[in-house]
């Protein structure tokens, strides 16, 4: 059976000459080359939606790759791909940078300038790793599923536009629906997801800042279990100390959660630092909410621009939610779509407060009024967006009238379309 070899390297004449050498090792197949972090990481998380049998035995990471360091992009890797070997190539061959790649998951590490010899010893080991991985998998009863959880993030056009609110309740409808949830806030300086919840905690995400690796216990000291059975991750009731979360830890602690949870809705606030970026450019689907005012209109359009200068994520790929919508005010949800570039989402949020005052107040948003239509707004976006699970079809018999519930659930699926 043929080696599938998937590198992933950005400059063109490191392609060309890794092509040429992975073309001459004895039953190997040389896949496409990916230019930069992201297409890898899509590629492979396409190829595991298909079956774990897609995914290339053995990826090749070129120490310049980007826009994603090289090491955090082979963390990423064998967290979300365990059954993938990824092998860095760098020019450095100290025993600090060795130490550093093993300790990010990699399998092997061969040094530039690329000899057939090495390149050739190292991918055969590596390969022969994962076919006696996905062996063991296979028969093992725990099949891997691929790409992990759903990560959503959540940012706001401008402070106060709802975007906690709206992080709040697509986790609490994804864990409702029965996918294990965890809520990260991730507006580090102010956050106040604790704060609607009306929780009391001792950790928070500055807890997993410094660990190099969170394990399942690690991760269950510092989550909180609320009520409604979301786990959460709160920032620090100390804001100076959110300085403390870099981007790369925040790749890492989002990653550990990912592969612990089936939906990771994120909270990133107005004001994006590095931990805030490297959520949404991780994330599978960003939402940027705003109100229908020129205010905020300008600042997600201010938000889209900046993004995409940093090439955190392209105006096309981010979603915008609409809060405190009605059919009199004069910005209407197409036009803010036409001034940013942005992609819409379907369902907008009415403008409704009166409903929400008393739970705000009361830090208990999770106890909504269900009929109230705000509620219902952000609920059928978890819909939308795809984080809660689909009902099962109940069968009525002909000449027999549904139960209430059962037009309950119509009439939502009626609203959300």
């Amino acid at each position: 059976m043929p080696t599938r070899i998937l590198p992933a390297v950005g400059d063109a004449d490191a392609v060309r000459s890794l092509i040429t050498l992975l073309s001459q090792l004895p039953d190997a197949e040389p896949l496409p080359p990916v230019g930069d972090s992201t297409q890898l990481v899509d590629t492979l998380a396409r190829l595991a939606a298909e079956s774990v049998d897609e995914l290339p035995e053995v990826v090749i990471v070129h120490e310049r790759i980007g826009p994603v360091p090289a090491l955090e992009l082979v963390r990423e890797v064998a967290l979300r791909f365990p059954a993938v070997g990824v092998i860095l190539v760098t020019t450095d061959a100290s025993p600090g940078l060795f130490s550093a790649a093993m300790d990010s998951g990699a399998r092997g590490l061969v040094t530039l300038p690329l000899g057939y010899e090495e390149l050739a010893h190292r991918v055969q080991a590596v390969a022969q790793w994962s076919v006696g991985v996905r062996r063991h998998l296979g028969h093992g009863g725990d099949v891997f599923t691929g790409a992990g959880g759903t990560v959503v993030t959540v940012c706001g056009a401008k402070g106060g536009v709802g975007a906690t609110l709206t992080a709040v309740q697509l986790a609490l409808a994804a864990q409702a629906s029965g996918r294990p949830t965890a809520l990260v806030d991730m507006d580090l300086q102010t956050g106040d997801v604790a704060s609607y919840l009306d929780v009391q905690f001792r950790r928070s995400v500055v807890d997993l800042a410094a660990i190099s690796d969170i394990s399942p216990r690690v991760l269950a000291d510092a989550v909180f279990r609320h009520d409604t059975g979301v786990a959460l991750l709160l920032a620090p009731g100390e804001g100076e100390r959110g300085e403390e979360v870099t981007d790369r830890a925040a790749r890492h602690i989002i990653g550990a959660l990912r592969s612990r949870y089936e939906v990771v809705v994120v909270d990133c606030g107005a004001q994006l630092g590095g931990a805030g970026a490297a959520a949404v450019e991780m994330a599978d689907t960003a939402l940027l909410v705003t109100t229908p005012d020129v205010v905020a209109v300008r600042g997600a359009k201010r938000a889209v621009r900046m993004w995409d200068r940093l090439q955190i994520r392209k105006a096309e790929e981010t979603t915008l939610v609409v809060n405190r919508h009605s059919r009199g005010t004069e910005i209407q949800p197409a036009l803010i779509q036409k001034i940013t570039g942005t992609a819409l989402a379907a369902t907008t949020v009415p403008a409704h407060f009166k409903e929400l005052q008393a739970a705000v107040d009361a830090g208990r948003v999770h106890a909504l009024d269900p009929k109230g239509t705000v509620r219902q707004a952000l609920w059928a976006l978890a819909g939308e967006l795809g984080l809660v699970k689909a009902p099962e079809t109940a069968v009525v018999r002909r000449g027999t009238r549904a139960r209430g519930g059962d037009r309950g659930a119509v009439g939502f699926r009626r609203r959300r379309e």
